[in-house]
């Protein structure tokens, strides 16, 4: 069984350019691709301006399209939202939230009352980490080299426009050191195994504070990172990690191949991999029953 932490709810980026968009039709292919991937649960993360004109409403209708496969979570937009509004979005059925693109650090006072609904309300929140991803990896490609690269980095032109208030620095694994303090019995996951260049943080973070998990999703440099840096069991234990896609449906199969061949490279024993692939989020998501050791 695999759940997938870091699904966004899909859409046709070129919309905005006169292409046609339909919802139905894309969350039937990304729920087909789950599926044929392996996916059993896929957290959808849904609205808060990640779904073009789509309400959370719209949003809830079309994912209970199929609704044994996706756990909605709604997208908020940090800085315009307040407890009231995750009460919100808890009573529409939404079962987690997801952060992204803070003007303040994670930990800003200001954020506060969003972190204790959320707690009371046991309802995960999925963090952004590091550096937000554009439409062209300068590590593996260029487009003065790469066609396809051209037309992403015009695609991202396009789609993002004006300039935009965000900051790597606003958003590392030790701001999640502040809020699991104060908030101990709210669960969080910091996407991305904390952001490249963060990861001695997550593992910080990991080490001492119980309810502080990573995802693995952000593609191949991430998975290669993990795997040569000792992150996946040895700097962060096995029952802080869980897998995400983060990802175009036509990607979701090789990542998940991706993952299981670094799983056997590295010798992880079933029960470790069944807690990177499905029972910590299930945990979180209160779909399965914590575990603990007895003497």
């Amino acid at each position: 069984m695999i759940w997938d932490v870091h699904c966004h709810f899909p859409r046709n980026f070129m919309a905005a350019q006169g292409e046609p968009d339909d919802p139905a039709k894309n969350i039937d292919e990304r729920a087909g691709a789950l599926r044929a991937a392996g996916v059993t649960r896929a957290s959808l993360l849904s609205g808060g301006g990640r779904t073009g004109e789509l309400t959370y409403e719209d949003c809830l209708t079309y994912a209970k399209r199929h609704e044994d496969l996706f756990v909605p979570v709604a997208v908020v937009p940090v800085d315009e939202s307040s407890g009231h509004d995750v009460r919100r979005v808890h009573g529409l059925g939404y079962r987690g939230l997801k952060i992204i693109g803070s003007k303040h650090d994670y930990d800003y006072h200001g954020y506060w009352s969003i972190y204790a609904a959320a707690e009371a309300l046991n309802m995960p929140i999925l963090f952004h980490m590091g550096v937000i991803g554009g439409g062209v990896d300068y590590s593996i490609t260029h487009p003065r080299r790469d066609p396809k690269a051209v037309e992403n980095l015009e695609r991202m032109r396009q789609f993002r426009g004006a300039p935009r208030d965000v900051s790597a620095i606003r958003m590392r694994p030790f701001h999640l050191d502040t809020i699991a303090n104060n908030f101990p019995n709210l669960k969080l996951i910091g996407a991305h195994m904390g952001g490249t260049g963060n990861y001695e943080e997550a593992a910080s973070v990991a080490r001492w504070r119980h309810h502080v998990h990573f995802d693995l999703s952000g593609g191949d440099t991430i998975e290669r990172h993990a795997e040569e840096r000792g992150l996946i069991g040895k700097e962060i234990g096995v029952e802080k990690l869980v897998w995400g896609s983060d990802c175009r449906s036509d990607e979701i199969a090789d990542h998940v191949s991706n993952l299981h061949a670094i799983m056997d490279r590295l010798g992880l024993a079933e029960d470790e991999r069944e807690r990177i692939w499905y029972r910590n989020a299930a945990e979180m998501f209160g779909e399965a029953e914590p575990q603990l050791a007895k003497e």
